[in-house]
């Protein structure tokens, strides 16, 4: 299944790349779920399991749609997280010990959140960096969930650039992830959640960030150090996922920062962000 945020609207999505179908949820199933995307995760396991007996057919009332006005597939999450230092390939090139135990864990806050395509305004006196990542979000609340267990507790992936203001990050006597990590438009994600069901193998993704057609960022879900299934399990140690919650899980080597010399972004710079199974983001920086 993928449901897609169209104009504040929920819509399923059929059909193969580049050929889509897109059809509102509420209309679909007589206002039992939506309409909004935010209102389908308390019901996940109710919606997965209508949408499993429905058929559908162009003659539900298939809708075009302008790809600007989607939103990020979980707009109004009660948490965000974000996992740092989730890559072999990026600590080994940014010559950082890999962690030992669970990652570096931080928020992004939701007034950052955007959709797939989006114009991103560079703030005054900042070093913004790209970082592609698959976002994961949850479908099912749960405490103290075991990695066998933990896909079960998953709505769905999708594409998710944690873009990073590198000098507020690192300023001062601690981090500031959070904070350099959550300018206006500073997490689009998208274009859509896709079920894990709908991948061969979810835990094996090719991803990939392009800048200004030069690719900086190319890598596979596999390499990470915590897998989805291992993020979800150590969070839940700690607090209580809930539906709905986004987890932006680490980026690959790449990164402008780690780059001799360090490259930045600048205006009139375009990033392109695709993930295997998923789809892509456009961001154009002013």
């Amino acid at each position: 299944m993928r449901i897609a945020n169209y104009d504040n609207r929920a819509v399923i999505v059929e059909g193969p790349a580049g050929a889509e179908r897109f059809y509102y949820l509420d209309e679909l199933s007589g206002g039992r779920f939506g309409p909004q995307c935010e209102d389908v995760f308390d019901t996940w396991e109710e919606l997965t399991s209508w949408y499993g007996r429905h058929t559908l057919d162009e003659s539900e009332g298939a809708k075009q749609v302008e790809v600007s006005l989607l939103g990020p597939p979980s707009p109004a999450p009660r948490q965000v997280f974000g996992v740092g230092l989730n890559y072999r390939d990026y600590v080994e090139t940014a010559g950082i010990d890999p962690p030992l135990t669970l990652p570096p864990i931080f928020t992004k806050y939701v007034s950052s959140f955007s959709g797939p395509v989006s114009i991103v305004e560079i703030p005054p006196r900042t070093n913004v960096d790209w970082e592609i990542e698959l976002v994961v979000i949850v479908g099912r609340s749960g405490r103290d969930i075991s990695v066998d267990g933990a896909w079960s507790h998953v709505a769905g992936l999708t594409a998710g650039q944690d873009l990073s203001d590198r000098v507020l990050q690192n300023r001062g006597p601690s981090p500031q992830s959070g904070l350099g990590k959550s300018f206006p438009g500073f997490a689009p994600q998208g274009p859509w959640l896709v079920s894990p069901d709908e991948f061969d193998e979810p835990d094996d993704l090719g991803l990939r960030c392009v800048v200004n057609g030069t690719t900086m960022q190319s890598s596979r879900t596999s390499q990470m150090i915590y897998s989805v299934p291992m993020i979800v399990s150590e969070l839940s140690k700690i607090v209580k996922l809930l539906p709905g919650d986004v987890i932006f899980t680490g980026t690959p080597a790449g990164v402008g920062f780690a780059r001799t010399p360090p490259k930045f972004l600048s205006a009139g710079d375009t990033v392109e962000s695709w993930i295997e199974g998923i789809g892509n983001l456009r961001q154009t920086f002013v």
